[in-house]
């Protein structure tokens, strides 16, 4: 590990003077031909300095340096996508293991498994739910039973998505760390450790088996029912099990559904969530870490202070060691935010649909999208829903959740005014990141539209990121990273990676006028 320790320094080359050469005895009495011979072996001895030279200031001054250039070569010796067997089998040893450990774990432990957690899903719909499932754990004092990301259960290694191979289930170390994955608690917390799956099912043979519909049957889809009213209902229930092993039946529905995270109901959690260690120590997985510090100087200039100074870019490559750890490296206020970035998320491809889709049944933004205190707001119309719309209507939509190039520059223009009204010139932003899965050309005629608007230093997107192998299955978060950091930020409403991204950013008391929607 401590060989990944090593932090940028500025490089200090030794050069020769203008007129320095080696030095010659004053007795040299050599002939011309020698004095020639002397000059071409000492002109092949410079040139060589000189290649040194250059190389070493390269590659040590080069924000990814070597450690990148060996990830590459790692990533092209591999024709399919990461396994993460190291990260696995990091998870299966974790300390909390161990039935001796006193109270509240070892044999006085008791366990809590959302076995009907989502599958098949992004990343952003996974995490909204890993969250909530984790701070209920919490509440009843059980430990909270952690999977991988899912996309398929029963698939053997693999999974296909847009015609392309995914690992059907990543290891939920490779993305996140704290509680969530099994760090410890504050002091005086009496929780018992986050566990593996896998441990659960050893110690639990015989778990209690819940079927949410015994307590959701009649709220889960009532909007006057809020989320804290549904979270409290779970406390009292599973506070009324003897029984140290509970287990949500696999088949039945989400406890916490997509219905509940895409409505204002979801907000009325937010002062338990927003307390809750285990979204307070909430952190970024070194693996996340570092592929964001590798990638920075795409859209800002240094600005790594907020990391440990293992996990800054170097000319080393990152060792097992540092990229295996559950606790909470950087938590989300401890976060310094890059003052400049704008970072906007812009979904394409087949969101077409998807937003066709939201016009047809007159959807609104996600529900953490929709905190009083953020200045753009959405109005679903009246006169539409249940599969079909006016025209106008789907143009709002599109608008909201699928924005032109002409929609998108107006919108940052209108942004870039706001932010000089309310910061002058102190904050002026100046650089531009684009967490988004459009196609490289039509981002070539964005970015060309944009800089337009003004002379922005840099404009960088999701496809400019160098990634290493293990690190592009999970770029998503490191875009949700980027965006967190940001100045500004211009989200889809409809999005759960930007109501993710909006949550961190209110957990990190980023001013809520810095947080937009187009």
């Amino acid at each position: 590990m401590q060989s990944f320790k090593s932090t940028f320094k500025a490089n200090k080359h030794s050069r020769l003077s203008d007129g320095s050469t080696l030095p010659l005895s004053n007795s040299d009495t050599r002939s011309p031909i020698s004095r020639f011979s002397l000059t071409r072996r000492c002109t092949r001895l410079l040139t060589g300095l000189i290649l040194v030279c250059l190389f070493l200031f390269f590659s040590r001054s080069s924000p990814t340096g070597q450690s990148q250039l060996q990830e590459q070569s790692l990533a092209e010796q591999h024709s399919l996508p990461p396994l993460y067997e190291e990260y696995h089998d990091y998870e299966r040893h974790l300390p909390q293991h161990n039935l001796s450990l006193p109270f509240p774990e070892g044999r006085d432990a008791k366990f809590f498994w959302a076995a009907n957690h989502v599958t098949s899903s992004g990343w952003g719909n996974a995490m909204q739910e890993l969250v909530m499932n984790a701070v209920l754990a919490h509440a009843t004092k059980r430990a909270f039973v952690f999977d991988n990301f899912t996309w398929e259960r029963d698939s053997i290694d693999y999974s296909t998505f847009n015609g392309k191979l995914i690992p059907s289930r990543i290891p939920l170390s490779a993305i996140i760390s704290g509680p969530i994955i099994g760090s410890s608690f504050p002091p005086r917390d009496a929780a018992p450790r986050a566990v593996s799956r896998e441990y659960f099912k050893k110690v639990c043979p015989n778990p209690t088996i819940i079927d949410s519909w015994d307590v959701n049957e009649h709220l889960r889809l009532d909007n006057n029912v809020p989320a804290l009213q549904i979270f409290e209902k779970w406390v009292e229930k599973l506070n009324s099990i003897d029984d140290p092993c509970v287990e949500i039946k696999q088949e039945s529905y989400q406890l916490f559904e997509i219905w509940l995270f895409g409505s204002k109901r979801i907000l009325s959690i937010w002062p338990i969530l927003s307390k809750s260690p285990v979204f307070t120590d909430f952190s970024w997985s070194p693996l996340i870490l570092q592929a964001y510090a590798d990638n920075a100087h795409l859209f800002t200039p240094s600005s790594l202070r907020f990391l440990p100074s293992f996990m800054r870019p170097s000319n080393q490559p990152p060792t097992p060691t540092t990229l295996h750890d559950v606790h909470p490296i950087v938590k989300a206020k401890d976060l310094d935010i890059v003052t400049g970035l704008l970072a906007l998320h812009i979904r394409r491809g087949d969101f077409a649909g998807h937003c066709s889709h939201l016009a047809n049944w007159s959807s609104d933004w996600n529900g953490f999208n929709q905190f009083s205190a953020l200045p753009d707001k959405f109005r679903v119309p009246t006169d539409g829903g249940w599969g079909e719309t006016t025209e106008a209507n789907t143009n709002m939509y599109f608008k909201a959740c699928f924005p032109t190039i002409e929609q998108i520059v107006e919108k940052v223009q209108n942004v870039v005014v706001d932010q000089r009204r309310l910061y002058g010139p102190a904050k002026e932003l100046k650089s531009i990141y684009i967490m988004t899965n459009g196609d490289v050309e039509w981002l070539h005629r964005l970015k060309e539209a944009l800089m337009r608007v003004k002379k922005w230093d840099a404009i960088a997107t999701s496809r400019d990121l160098k990634l290493s192998w293990e690190a592009k299955p999970v770029a998503q978060a490191v875009d949700m990273l980027i965006g967190q950091r940001a100045q500004v930020l211009i989200g889809n409403g409809f999005s759960s990676l930007t109501s993710n991204i909006v949550m961190l950013r209110m957990l990190g008391d980023i001013p809520p006028e810095d947080n937009r929607f187009w």
